[in-house]
């Protein structure tokens, strides 16, 4: 059985007419994984006893006639979100041996579908990067030449489902998170709007930022898993109490009169060439669906990536306090209590953990608040009342997911500030709270894919996959080689 960009909906009409039952095809993704992750990188932990117990259990759904959405469909998580009797580490050595007590929300929402759990996806530590190369465990690599980074910081779950070794999978947003990896891996990938999915069960980096979504095949793909993860979780005081709908229902409707926003600061020289063409004859394909392009300004995106981290890494000081070696995580040697903890953390975490710990504690310390912490709050509302400006004359806006295609592995890493920039074009939807996709709109001259970004208004994504279904229909992807 071929699985690479096998689509949810396939897989379910496989299940449902009993072409193949749920332990077959678990089996099938277990034995790909066997050959192809030792490539990619893309797994720290398989699940293969528990994947194989789930589908059994979910055969017995089908049978019954029981089955939902996803009963019997396997699934790959990131290793930031909590799984009951199942490591998550976080891809860091202070959690190599965390093994959680309970689900998270999400995985609970999927465990009630009947779902199978193939394994976790490697990540970048804490999800601290964009390369998914400062992973402790596994250094995955891009499928589509696995000399280059797969993005970050759900690199593994982008890979994986580009590799074929899970059809879908869950990842965690904070600056780009998901829609990065996905431009780079040629797979789609949504960030929801900000407390849309609950956060109970998600290892936090950025309290206010981070977001679980999902990456998969297809836009449609994306909105049948967001349609069982999404919702009110009384656990999580930040979750919208705004009722979930169905985000496929709009698919297959015409994007006729449909208003599409180009910020022109988005195609600026930082972008590449490649990639601002590809974007742009996306643009024009929307044009010939009947939508109306309109150009706009969001002038405030030059600072848009100080004011990110600023605020990203205070917060991430705050929730990695945590980590000490007494309540949680890797625990230290030392005579002293303050020695135990110091040996905790200095051997506990990897060198961007400390980096960006050190950032938050600084722009927090007292001298430094006002000058930095608190402008970047400010900013944070410049940035949300240019957005609503754009939305007073457009649907949604149209722009690069990244500025560049995937780079050389060792290529950027070793320079933060350079990582940094690159994630110019993400950022601002999570400052500013917004739901976004990203998929693949084109490949650069050495065959690697290249995404493009829809943002929409909040709790807007039924519009987002709408828009980005319809640019997928008419578009022809190009398989990796794994």
């Amino acid at each position: 059985m071929n699985l690479k960009e096998q689509t949810l909906d396939t897989l379910r009409g496989l299940l449902d007419t009993k072409k193949i039952s749920a332990p077959e095809l678990c089996g099938e993704y277990i034995k790909r994984i066997k050959e192809i992750n030792p490539e990619v990188l893309g797994y720290i932990t398989v699940t293969e006893d528990e994947a194989m117990k789930s589908a059994e259990q979910a055969q017995k759904l089908i049978d019954s006639g029981e089955a939902k959405p996803l009963t019997g469909i396997p699934l790959a998580i990131k290793d930031n979100i909590c799984t009951d009797g199942i490591k998550t580490t976080c891809a860091s050595k202070m959690l190599e041996d965390f093994v959680p007590p309970y689900d998270a929300c999400v995985i609970e929402k999927l465990k009630a579908e009947g779902y199978v759990i193939l394994g976790k996806t490697s990540m970048d530590e804490f999800a601290m990067g964009g390369s998914t190369q400062t992973s402790t465990f596994a250094k995955t690599k891009n499928p589509y030449d696995l000399t280059r980074v797969p993005g970050g910081s759900s690199g593994g779950s982008a890979a994986v489902v580009s590799a074929g070794i899970a059809p879908a999978a869950l990842g965690s947003d904070t600056g780009g998170s998901i829609r990065q990896p996905s431009s780079f891996c040629g797979v789609t990938g949504i960030k929801p709007t900000y407390g849309r999915v609950s956060r109970y069960g998600l290892i936090a980096f950025a309290s206010s930022l981070d977001q679980i979504g999902p990456i998969a095949n297809s836009a449609r793909d994306c909105g049948t898993l967001l349609n069982v993860i999404a919702g009110k979780d009384s656990r999580d005081a930040t979750s919208s109490t705004k009722p979930a709908e169905d985000f496929n229902a709009k698919i297959g409707q015409s994007i006729e009169g449909m208003k599409i926003a180009l910020p022109k600061e988005f195609y600026s020289d930082s972008t590449d060439d490649e990639v601002k063409t590809s974007v742009l004859a996306a643009a024009k394909k929307y044009e010939e669906m009947g939508a109306q392009l309109v150009d706009c300004s969001i002038s405030s995106l030059k600072y848009a990536v100080a004011a990110y981290y600023l605020v990203s890494s205070a917060e991430a000081a705050s929730n990695l306090s945590r980590f000490d070696g007494i309540k949680y995580g890797l625990r230290g040697e030392g005579r002293t209590f303050d020695e135990m903890i110091r040996d905790s953390r200095t051997r506990g975490f990897g060198d961007e953990v400390k980096r960006r710990i050190l950032l938050g504690n600084y722009a927090l310390s007292s001298g430094y608040y006002d000058a930095y912490y608190l402008k970047a709050l400010a900013l944070k509302q410049q940035i949300i009342k240019e957005y609503d400006e754009v939305f007073q004359k457009a649907d949604i806006i149209l722009t690069p997911t990244a500025p560049t295609v995937a780079y050389k592995i060792g290529e950027q890493e070793t320079d933060p500030v350079k990582m940094y920039l690159a994630d110019i074009c993400t950022v601002t939807v999570n400052i500013a709270s917004l739901p976004a996709i990203s998929t693949t709109c084109g490949y650069s001259a050495n065959n690697m894919p290249i995404g493009m970004s829809l943002i929409g208004r909040k709790f807007d994504e039924a519009t987002l996959i709408q828009a980005a279904d319809a640019f997928e229909a008419g578009f022809e992807k190009r398989p990796n080689n794994i």
